[in-house]
Order: C-alpha cells, then structure tokens, then sequence
C-alpha cells in the first residue's frame, strides 16, 4: 500500500495533522499494522518535498509544535494518477512455502509434515478472519473476505501439492 498516496487522498477532504492522519489510517486501513509515528512524519516530508503538500498553519502544542498539512493541486493529480493505475497482481512465483517443501524433500524431511502443518495453520487463521468477519462492519468484511480467497487458494495449493509429492520428490531429487 502506498501509504504517501494515501495521505494525499485524506489530504482531499481538508487540511489535518500528522496525529489525525495516523488515527485515521489506522482506523480505516491499518488495523493490523498500525504506521508508526516516525513513518508519518518522514512520508509527510516527502510529500512536502515533492511538492505534493504544504504546511498550511503550525500551532503550539504539549510538545512539540503541530503542523497542518495541505494537499496541493500536484497531490491532487498524483492521486487520482494512482487511483486510476491497476494494480499488478502477484503471481507468487517465488513462494517460500515452495521452497520450503522442495528444501524438505532435499535434506530427507518430511516434506508431507511440513505441509499438515502449513495446513492447520491456514485453517487456524482463516477460523479467526471468519470471526473477525462476523463481528466487523463492510470495511472489515471486505478486507477479511480478500484474506480468505486468498487462503483459499493457498490450501488448494497445499493440497494439490500433497497429492502430487512422490513425484516432485523423485523429480528434486535426480
């Protein structure tokens, strides 16, 4: 996620802090990775930097002094650039949980272990992100749903890896 962009598109609906910027990523797009506060200020920086905000006003604060950004007119274009631009998808070409499996049956490991254990795991968490899912409002429930498609895949995966294991043993092996 391009967290700059995203400030900007906050930005569009009126001048804010750096503090109510943070709040307000994390309540719509970071509740599982909240941004860390040195991650606000150096992506406002660049912003301002680039031309892409100003400060509008510094006022006195507890601490240090609080100062309201202002997307520019180049912000508002970058924005709407980005929005507009598909996202690649992410083929996972370069799995880890591949070579996880092709290092089991190198090195004699149970490569099938490996895999029951990848699968509960999966299963575990695709249990909490229905919960989660149920108790959440739209936002959530659609961020859990990708999630789940998500894992979904990766099970198919497993399985379809788990049936054909002899042969891809044989195969890393000569």
């Amino acid at each position: 996620m391009s967290i700059g962009h995203t400030f900007l598109g906050l930005l569009e609906s009126g001048p804010r802090h750096g503090y109510d910027l943070k709040r307000t990523f994390d309540e719509r797009f970071g509740q599982d990775r909240p941004l860390a506060y040195g991650q606000v200020y150096s992506t406002l920086a660049r912003l301002l930097k680039n031309g892409l905000v100003v400060v509008e006003g510094i006022e006195p604060g507890g601490g240090p002094e609080r100062k309201r950004y202002a997307v520019t007119d180049a912000g508002v274009t970058d924005v709407e650039d980005w929005l507009a631009r598909p996202e690649r998808p992410e083929p996972y070409l370069h799995s880890t949980l591949y070579t996880k499996v092709v290092l089991a049956l190198l090195t004699g490991r149970s490569a099938a272990d490996l895999l029951d254990s990848q699968r509960s795991e999966h299963l575990r968490l695709m249990r909490e992100l229905t919960r989660r899912k149920t108790d959440g409002d739209l936002a959530d429930q659609l961020v859990c749903d990708h999630a789940l498609f998500h894992l979904e895949a990766d099970l198919r995966w497993l399985e379809l890896t788990a049936a054909r294991l002899d042969d891809l043993a044989k195969e890393v092996r000569s």
